[in-house]
């Protein structure tokens, strides 16, 4: 098997030192190359267009999916693994349409890490974590639960789940604060939720937000 350079662009310490040690267990590498920025992958992957790059797309400053999709189209030998507690929906059924692109979340065990790692090494797509089926009930939960929110109701959902105050909302909206909150309990009605956070949580679920847009 020939090894390749991987490039662990994660924020955590603890998840790189992770993966660090189950690659070089595995003796699949020629190098472990830790980035933390865009700023730092896009050089490395002009001086290694054939690495496997592990990625946390949530923590990494991607700030949406198509600055990920942009940078695999320059460097198509590049080989992706996203590593990240949580995805929504529609992010997964984006990546799952690119081949480049495996998928493992982080409450994989070590026998699905090492997997993915081996997989994706020579040249195959390894299977999500979550489960083919799982992905398919998620949706149709989403679908069909999903209550008819507006236009204007998604926008205001958004911003909610984005942490703006209702004087930001209404600001951004050039309303007032009383139209803001009238809205903000239709959401929460139509939605079955009675905080912020629950409200965030269906935004997640539904492709409202991204968990990107969420963690800027």
């Amino acid at each position: 098997m020939q090894k390749k350079d991987y490039i662990l662009a994660d924020n955590q310490d603890i998840t790189r030192i992770g993966l660090h040690s189950v690659i070089q267990e595995l003796n699949l590498c020629k190098r472990i190359i830790p980035v933390c920025s865009k700023r730092e992958l896009t050089p490395l992957l002009k001086e290694n267009q054939d690495a496997i790059i592990v990625l946390d797309y949530t923590l990494f400053d991607f700030s949406r999916p198509e600055e990920l999709f942009n940078i695999q189209e320059r460097f198509p030998h590049t080989r992706w693994i996203l590593f990240s507690e949580e995805l929504t929906p529609g992010f997964i059924d984006r990546v799952c349409q690119n081949r480049a692109f495996s998928i493992l979340l982080k409450n994989a065990s070590k026998q699905e890490i090492c997997e993915a790692l081996t997989d994706t090494i020579s040249g195959n797509l390894y299977p999500c974590t979550l489960p083919e089926n799982q992905i398919q009930t998620v949706k149709e939960e989403v679908i069909s639960d999903r209550p008819i929110l507006t236009a204007t109701e998604k926008e205001i959902l958004k911003l909610i789940a984005q942490g703006k105050s209702v004087k930001e909302i209404a600001a951004i909206r050039i309303s007032s604060a009383h139209t803001i909150i009238t809205h903000k309990k239709n959401i929460f009605r139509k939605l079955g939720v009675n905080n912020v956070y629950e409200a965030t949580r269906y935004a997640f679920r539904a492709g409202i937000i991204d968990i990107a847009e969420y963690c800027i």
